[in-house]
């Protein structure tokens, strides 16, 4: 249990300070509660600090992208019908996590101190990211909270379900493509050197493709912990190279450069970027501060040198349009329908219909592509296991032939 410090004011008017112990820091507040105290301030206790910043604990709790996707959809609803400080107290009692409620507890006790909501979660930098915090003070300021929530709550559930469907057309066949090699190192290793090893005795030259798959199986068998030591060693140094700022920059740009997986890549940056700016140009948020936070989210080099070459191309005067038509690697939809809403005064809703269309499109691709590539990995694992196969028959074939003669 942690220790927490708090001051407080009891039934008499009087100011209390003092600390208690509690699992969590709503626990704590039930305590001082029942004890009649009006909890004026709560916070973790001096030595829990300390210990803390001594390393002890293992890794600060932090929310999950679906924790905080469910946090924001909670909070959306509630406070359309309960203030903040009793909206945020319900969702803390009813998270079963310990470090969820540790979390809200935080931003609750900073709300009951005073604080602005966007504040208060900024105490919690890990957990709320600066987009989401600028969003939340943009709702703030203009007292439209509730609206701004309910719109952020959508754009988190939006990018959740992308997020859901990039991890499947990864995991999917990679999963199915390490099952096929595991299949085909097994019978390389396992069962063609018990069945080839009877031909041995038989004095006759083996077919060319038999000693070929013999020669195979002989060095996996006897140097598999070899490939496996280079293959580490290979995965590190080129983990290790992707910190190098000039490698991760030309790794990135490859990627973009491939047939199909470089348009995947750089239209689903561009769909995000499209919902996240429509989402905050509705919320009347500066379009600079904006593309300044969206800029620090993209993980490509190459599309992130482009979003800052827009956000300069902006400061200096531009239009949003012209600054993606000069990057040259955004989608020509995504320009036009910029340019549209900009001439309209409708750019948060061209926005989001380019976003709708490149997710659309995205969902398009990753269903053809799952539909082939499952039977083109069925079919080579086939042809691979044929091919062993093969080989094992061709000298009982070539035996046959000279029992016949």
């Amino acid at each position: 249990m942690a220790e927490y410090d708090y001051i407080a004011i009891d039934p008499a008017g009087k100011e209390r300070k003092g600390s208690v112990k509690a699992g969590t820091i709503e626990d704590a507040r039930a305590r001082l509660d029942a004890r009649k105290l009006f909890v004026v301030q709560l916070e973790a206790g001096a030595a829990e600090v300390a210990r803390k910043r001594a390393g002890l604990s293992l890794r600060a709790p932090r929310l999950s992208a679906k924790e905080l996707t469910l946090f924001t959809r909670q909070l959306a609803t509630l406070i359309q019908v309960s203030p903040l400080e009793e909206a945020l107290r319900t969702i803390g009692r009813q998270s079963e996590q310990a470090h969820v409620q540790a979390i809200v507890g935080k931003v609750h006790s900073g709300v009951l101190e005073g604080r602005r909501l966007a504040d208060a979660l900024g105490a919690e930098p890990k957990s709320f990211p600066p987009l989401y915090r600028a969003m939340i003070s943009a709702g703030e300021s203009s007292g439209s909270l509730p609206t701004i929530m309910e719109r952020l709550s959508n754009l988190m559930e939006r990018q959740a379900v992308i997020r859901s469907k990039v991890l499947t057309a990864i995991a999917y066949p990679s999963v199915l493509a390490v099952f096929a090699v595991c299949v085909v190192a097994a019978l390389m290793i396992f069962v063609v050197p018990k069945v080839v090893e009877q031909f041995d005795t038989v004095g006759q030259d083996l077919p060319l493709l038999t000693r070929m798959v013999m020669g195979l199986s002989a060095f996996l068998a006897n140097y598999w912990w070899l490939l496996a030591i280079l293959t580490g060693v290979a995965a590190l140094g080129f983990w290790r190279a992707l910190k190098i700022e000039g490698f991760r920059y030309r790794f990135d740009a490859t990627l973009l450069r491939l047939p199909l997986l470089g348009r995947l890549i750089r239209d689903l940056h561009a769909a995000r970027m499209a919902r996240t700016l429509s989402t905050m140009v509705a919320s009347r948020l500066p379009l600079m501060e904006g593309l300044l936070l969206t800029t620090q989210t993209v993980h490509n080099r190459v599309l992130r040198q482009a979003s800052e070459e827009i956000v300069e191309a902006i400061r200096g005067g531009g239009s949003l349009s012209a600054a993606l038509r000069r990057a040259g690697v955004f989608p020509p939809l995504l320009v036009y329908l910029a340019a549209s809403g900009e001439s309209a005064g409708r750019l948060d809703t061209m926005l989001e219909r380019a976003a709708d269309y490149l997710e659309r499109e995205f969902d398009s691709f990753t269903s053809a592509a799952l539909a082939m590539l499952e039977p083109v990995i069925i079919i080579l694992m086939g042809g691979i296991v044929a091919v062993i196969i093969l080989s094992i028959l061709l000298p009982i074939l070539q035996l046959q032939s000279l029992t016949g003669a």
